[in-house]
């Protein structure tokens, strides 16, 4: 049963890559302004499952409503327009385009000119302002595509491995701006780093050969100790 609060709720999902089936009757809701967590091993089918919901892998079969509208079918650039952005995890930009032009290509997509928020969550970016994207470090790149993605105003983030491979201190920041985040949106994150899962978020998806193994809900039941066995 569909929760009046659920601004996304997936059921009996599959997905296949040719012949090679991804995602096995997933079933997963998110709340307005909760944080979820998926684990799980590489080729769990966490990537697969938040492509699917952005619109960038068509399912063989299952649901993926939001707001009472089906997802299904829908081009990624009208999921978007929906309210529901996706931030990759390979951390691309547009590398020949300065910090302020990438930053001007998501205010086209959404009209949302007003760079302040992305500013107080992201202070380098101001200062990286007239840098080329290509010129940036891993972290600050990832800052940029988040930056991007929060120009106007989404319901929901789909956020793909966005600490793999940077530093510790970075990582904090981005701790804490996905708390400071989930006070106007939802999040979906795919993150094997644990004590940030755990710090973060309000619900754990455990995925294994692309399965859902459990659900962890309440802050009690989110330890390192419980989502470690699904790694």
């Amino acid at each position: 049963m569909t929760n009046t609060d659920d601004i996304l709720t997936v059921s009996g999902l599959n997905v296949a890559y040719g012949e090679s089936k991804a995602l096995f009757d997933i079933a997963m809701d998110v709340r307005a302004c909760q944080v979820v967590a998926c684990v799980g091993r590489n080729g769990a089918g966490k990537s697969t499952l938040l492509k699917s919901i952005a619109g960038f892998l068509k399912p063989t079969s299952g649901t993926i409503i939001s707001d009472g509208a089906s997802l299904v079918g829908m081009s990624a650039f009208a999921v978007a327009g929906k309210g529901i952005k996706y931030i990759p995890q390979d951390k691309k930009v547009f590398s020949d385009l300065t910090v302020q032009e990438n930053l001007e290509l998501g205010s086209y997509a959404s009209q949302d000119y007003d760079w302040a928020p992305v500013f107080d969550y992201f202070p380098k970016l101001k200062i990286l302002i007239d840098r080329k994207a290509g010129h940036l470090s891993g972290g600050e790149r990832q800052m940029l595509m988040i930056g991007r993605a929060i120009l106007g105003g989404p319901k929901l983030l789909l956020v793909d491995e966005p600490t793999e491979g940077l530093a510790p201190s970075i990582v904090m920041h981005l701790r804490d701006v996905f708390k400071e985040l989930a006070k106007k949106t939802a999040l979906v994150v795919v993150e094997q780093n644990l004590p940030l899962v755990c710090a973060i978020a309000d619900k754990v998806y455990a995925l294994k050969e692309g399965r859902i193994m459990a659900e962890l809900t309440g802050r009690a039941s989110i330890t390192p100790e419980a989502c470690e066995q699904y790694l």
